[in-house]
C-alpha cells in the first residue's frame, strides 16, 4: 500500500517521518502527507494484519480487511478527533471487520496455519511436528470460541492491549471483557490439556 507518486523525482534519503511519534505522523498525514501516512501503515500493518489472521484463520481475508482498515483511515483521518487515538481506532476497526466477516460466514472455514514456518522454527523434525499439532489445535480451540471471546482474548494475550483499550474496540465494558477473556482462557485450557 505504498504510493509510487514522486518516484524517481525526490532523491533517495531516509524519510525523516519515520522518527516521529503516531499522533505528528496522524497530523501530518491529515495534511496530506502520503510519506508519513505510509510510515504509520509500515508501523502498523503487520500487527492489523496478524489480528486479521488470527480472528478470520484466512490469509485472503486478512489481507483484505488490512487492506479496507488502511483505505479507510486514509479517507476518514479527517474524522479523527484525537490524534492520539490513531492505534485503538486501528485496532477497532480491524476488530470489527473481522467480527462481520466471522458472523456472515457461518459455519467458519478451516485454519489456514503456516505450519511450515513453525516447523522450521521448532528445530528438530519432531518438536516441529509437535508445534505443529499444537498450532492446529490452538486454532480449533479458537474457532470454537464466540467470535468476541475470539476477538478480547487475542487483543490480550497476542496483541498486549489492556483491559481499557479492548473495551474501547469492542465497544463494551471493562467487566465484559474480563469475564470474555476469563472464559475463553477456560475454555482453551480444556482443549489445550492434553499438550501439557
Amino acid at each position: 500500500m505504498t504510493s509510487s507518486a514522486g518516484v524517481g523525482s525526490q532523491p533517495a534519503s531516509p524519510a525523516p517521518e519515520v522518527g516521529l511519534d503516531d499522533a505528528t505522523l496522524v497530523v501530518r498525514a491529515r495534511d496530506g502527507d502520503m510519506r508519513a501516512f505510509e510510515v504509520l501503515v509500515r508501523r502498523y500493518q503487520g500487527p492489523m494484519y496478524r489480528l486479521a489472521l488470527h480472528m478470520l484463520a484466512s490469509r485472503g481475508d486478512a489481507e483484505d480487511v488490512v487492506q479496507d482498515v488502511f483505505l479507510t483511515a486514509w479517507r476518514r483521518l479527517g474524522q479523527l478527533r484525537d490524534d492520539a487515538a490513531f492505534v485503538g481506532w486501528l485496532y477497532r476497526t480491524t476488530s470489527n471487520r473481522c467480527l462481520n466477516i466471522i458472523r456472515a460466514r457461518r459455519p467458519v472455514a478451516e485454519a489456514d496455519l503456516d505450519s511450515r514456518e513453525s516447523a522450521e522454527a521448532a528445530g528438530s523434525p519432531e518438536r516441529a511436528a509437535q508445534v505443529s499439532e499444537q498450532l492446529i489445535a490452538l486454532a480449533a480451540a479458537l474457532k470454537r470460541l464466540t467470535p468476541e471471546q475470539r476477538a478480547c482474548w487475542l487483543l490480550r494475550e497476542v496483541h498486549g492491549r489492556s483491559y481499557e483499550e479492548i473495551a474501547g474496540v469492542m465497544g463494551t465494558t471493562r467487566t465484559a471483557v474480563r469475564g470474555r477473556i476469563a472464559r475463553a482462557r477456560v475454555q482453551l485450557a480444556e482443549a489445550m490439556a492434553p499438550w501439557k
